[in-house]
């Protein structure tokens, strides 16, 4: 596949507002403690029946702490989805940078399964992920929570490895994510280990997707 390669702002995270944001330690801890309690209370009931009473009680805050700095539940989830957004590509960079990796495939599909490994092991993640279901208005400059994870991973791969990071690469790589998405959150749906027959569709049809689109 040729493609013109464009330059393009760095990918960042989705940006949240908080009503206060923390300044020091004591503050960043508590913050911290409201995102634990909420990622925690997600994995047991799911996102639509999470409240800020349920936080705070879980976190040993008052509701007012909460307040001071979520002005309502869905900004409390936006923020976990946020610090998921972020963990996960850390781990995402990581497996591609393992040295163990030779070429892109190999990055690729241990970047893959970094992501699944999220699912079982990183708090909320299995029914936040990135908090993109929240809300689905664009991004800035017209941008989605995929096309940013997409970014980020070109990117990661270019310095890599030298891959070409056009618009085409970026696209297919989003592409990609969304059909994984929808297949990785069905195997996590109602197992918290994961469905190895939707994981095994996921890894296989995606990856080759990706091998088939992409002119590397």
């Amino acid at each position: 596949m040729s493609a013109q390669t464009t330059t393009r702002d760095t990918a960042t995270e989705p940006a949240v507002s908080l009503r206060n944001e923390p300044v020091q330690a004591r503050s960043t801890a508590r913050l911290t403690a409201l995102l634990d309690a909420a990622a925690s209370i997600v994995d047991e009931v799911g996102i639509e029946r999470l409240t800020t009473a349920m936080v705070a009680e879980r976190a040993g805050a008052s509701i007012g702490t909460v307040y001071r700095y979520f002005p309502d539940r869905i900004v409390l989830l936006q923020a976990l989805g946020s610090r998921n957004f972020e963990r996960v590509m850390a781990r995402i960079v990581d497996a591609i940078d393992d040295p163990a990796n030779e070429n892109w495939r190999d990055a690729l599909r241990t970047a893959f399964a970094s992501v699944i490994d999220a699912y079982r092991t990183e708090p909320g993640f299995r029914g936040l992920r990135v908090g993109d279901q929240l809300d689905l208005r664009p991004l800035p400059n017209g941008r989605t929570h995929k096309s940013l994870v997409a970014e980020r991973i070109v990117e990661a791969l270019a310095a890599r490895f030298g891959v070409e990071n056009s618009q085409a690469t970026r696209f297919t790589l989003e592409a990609g994510l969304e059909m994984s998405d929808a297949l990785v959150a069905r195997a996590f749906l109602t197992n918290p280990q994961g469905d190895d027959d939707f994981i095994s569709v996921s890894t296989t049809h995606v990856g080759s997707f990706i091998a088939e689109n992409i002119g590397w």
